[in-house]
């Protein structure tokens, strides 16, 4: 079978835009242009879009999409098989939500009883999961599994207060390393309270604190894009920054 866009849009379910956008950026080729100046699409260009939109479904931007698939190693049927586990793991998620969802239901009504953990056990679990989607093979391979999962437990038991004494203390990390950023200095006062914050922050996750493993970290975000995106998207070199007063901190 061949398919115009137009037909290839309505049988996936995305706009004829999307597909000549694909086109432009070169993540999606059609096979040919005919005579009449249309993108003609085969085969292996449908299933070359079906990996697409499972891959965004999943929540993979487009240029790691082209990334990925654009590799020589990059194996069809393996990706398939990473969907589908992926997917799986994305239901069992939103099963823990529902479930969550019933619960506090049937408490207003009276029925059943939820404490205050429960309440905010899928969400959790949601958090873990999302950390696991973006960062989980690189912190797996620098730190280990073992170590990994300890962080994962810790965030699982984590109190409600607890919870918002992290959000609280990341959102003070954050304005403080903006002021300390003004001078431009990684040893000033602020900057290295920015540290000791960061400090603080990471020890909520881990069950044991090195400066060794901080300095890493701060490492990680420079030399990690993603990292360097989120703390970057504000105000550019603030990774690089707190890196800078991190391994200041950690000398010290």
């Amino acid at each position: 079978m061949e398919y115009t866009v137009q037909k290839l849009g309505l049988l996936a379910g995305v706009s004829t835009r999307t597909l000549r956008y694909y086109d432009e950026i070169d993540l999606l080729k059609p096979a040919r242009i005919n005579s009449s100046g249309y993108r003609i699409y085969g085969q292996a260009e449908v299933d070359r879009l079906q990996q697409i939109l499972f891959y965004r479904e999943l929540g993979v931007n487009l240029e790691e999409i082209k990334e990925i698939m654009s590799s020589p190693a990059f194996d069809a049927e393996q990706a398939l098989r990473e969907h589908r586990e992926k997917l799986l793991e994305k239901r069992a998620q939103l099963d823990r939500l529902i479930a969550n969802v019933d619960l506090t239901l049937a408490q207003r009504e009276g029925t059943k009883t939820m404490t205050d953990k429960q309440k905010f056990e899928g969400f959790k679990q949601q958090l873990i999961h999302d950390n696991e989607q973006q960062y989980g093979e690189e912190i797996r391979a620098k730190y280990g599994d073992e170590r990994v999962e300890r962080a994962n437990r810790k965030i699982k038991e984590m109190s409600e207060e607890e919870y918002a004494q992290v959000e609280q203390l990341n959102e003070k990390l954050h304005a403080t390393l903006k002021q300390a950023f003004a001078s431009g200095d990684p040893g000033s006062e602020l900057a290295q309270q920015s540290a000791d914050l960061h400090r603080q922050w990471l020890s909520f996750y881990w069950d044991s604190y090195s400066k060794e493993a901080h300095a890493g970290v701060a490492q990680m975000y420079v030399n990690d894009p993603r990292f360097t995106a989120y703390y970057d998207k504000e105000q550019p070199g603030l990774a690089a920054f707190l890196r800078d007063a991190v391994v200041i901190y950690t000398q010290a």
